[in-house]
């Protein structure tokens, strides 16, 4: 108990070392805090979607051309929905994109991805504007599909 109170006596004379100790504490405190919160979010916590376990991510490589992980180009992803036995489905998404909104006033250019149509349903999710049952076969459509 000796120990405790000439510690905070030692503090009390030098205020400019207790307040670069203690500024230091609450930064590394905190450092340490988002940091956690980080891989906690990412990495530790299961995926939101049903079934995580079971979702994989499939690439085409082309060798030859010195592309690896090349997206699945549409008929080749058609093929394989038709020859799969393994895999319950497949569903298809580009990464981010720019895309031109038209409508009555100036076009504007938007920041977005592509997916297949049986996206959301695959994931178990359900879009927050526009149509979740597209029978298009795959090919582009005109509604919307949002989601958070």
């Amino acid at each position: 108990m000796n120990d405790l109170k000439f510690a905070f006596r030692q503090l009390l004379k030098n205020p400019g070392f207790t307040a670069v100790a203690v500024l230091t504490l609450a930064l590394g405190i905190g450092a340490n805090t988002a940091m956690f919160s980080f891989v906690n979010a990412v990495l530790l916590r299961p995926l939101s979607y049903p079934a995580p376990e079971r979702l994989v991510m499939v690439f085409e490589n082309h060798v030859t051309n010195g592309w690896y992980k090349s997206w699945v180009a549409a008929p080749v992803l058609a093929e394989w929905r038709k020859q799969t036995t393994v895999f319950e489905a497949l569903g298809a998404a580009r990464s981010y994109g720019n895309f031109t909104l038209t409508s009555q006033g100036q076009p504007e250019t938007l920041k977005g991805s592509s997916f297949s149509a049986n996206l959301f349903p695959l994931l178990g999710l359900r879009p927050l504007l526009g149509c979740a049952n597209i029978s298009s076969g795959g090919r582009q459509s005109r509604s919307v599909n949002a989601s958070a």
